[in-house]
């Protein structure tokens, strides 16, 4: 896992769907912001993009590169290339995304009333086959509950047996995500020039301007 002030790592990517191919390592001397999203996520699309396209249109004579990178973590019948491609190509969309900001009135004729114009990678999905489940349950652990062994023994038997259960029914992963860590979407990474990963934040409630204009001045 690259952590924040360490090198980046490439995104292992299964196709680029919108824009040209690229990766973090061919394109050393730009700043790069990665947003990290799923077709059935509607923060994402409520929240998450449109604060990426305000920053392409607050940086568009800078050297930045804005990058989009499709996950999926879940819904894995929702969160495919074909659900992908039709959003990218008509704005339509799916799943919760569609129920949610259709109840918002945020889109128009199942469609999101703004276009994606930046490039947009697939993440590489494939199958969860891990060789030893307890090994994996320890590391999930370790990373999202960093305070486990204070918790009381109850406590950390029920968590335990949580993780197992859900890497048991676990059918799918995605390698990008699962290389950064990333505990969810709407997730943004920032990479400075130099290919060293400067920021790497779940949600969307912090000041993305801020840490853009600290990412340039690297």
């Amino acid at each position: 896992m690259p952590l924040v002030d360490s090198p980046a790592i490439d995104l292992d990517i299964e196709e680029w769907v919108l824009g040209p191919s690229s990766n973090i390592s061919n394109e050393l001397g730009k700043p790069i912001l990665v947003k990290v999203f799923q077709v059935n996520c509607p923060g994402c699309f409520s929240h998450g993009i449109p604060q990426i396209l305000e920053i392409r249109n607050k940086f568009i004579d800078s050297p930045l590169l804005i990058w989009g990178l499709a996950t999926a973590f879940e819904d894995f019948h929702l969160n495919n290339s074909e659900n992908l491609k039709k959003l990218l190509d008509s704005g339509e969309v799916v799943g919760e995304t569609l129920e949610v900001l259709g109840a918002k009135g945020l889109l128009n004729n199942n469609r999101l009333d703004y276009s994606i114009s930046f490039p947009v990678a697939l993440d590489n999905v494939v199958p969860y086959q891990p060789s030893d489940y307890l090994l994996e349950a320890q590391k999930f652990i370790k990373r999202d509950f960093p305070q486990f062994d204070s918790f009381p023994v109850k406590n950390q038997k029920l968590i335990s047996g949580q993780v197992m259960t859900y890497l048991k029914q676990k059918k799918f992963e995605a390698k990008t995500f699962e290389a950064y860590q990333l505990k969810g979407t709407p997730s943004t990474l920032l990479i400075d020039k130099k290919g060293i990963l400067r920021g790497k934040w779940f949600g969307s409630g912090y000041d993305l301007e801020a840490e853009v204009e600290k990412l340039l001045s690297y």
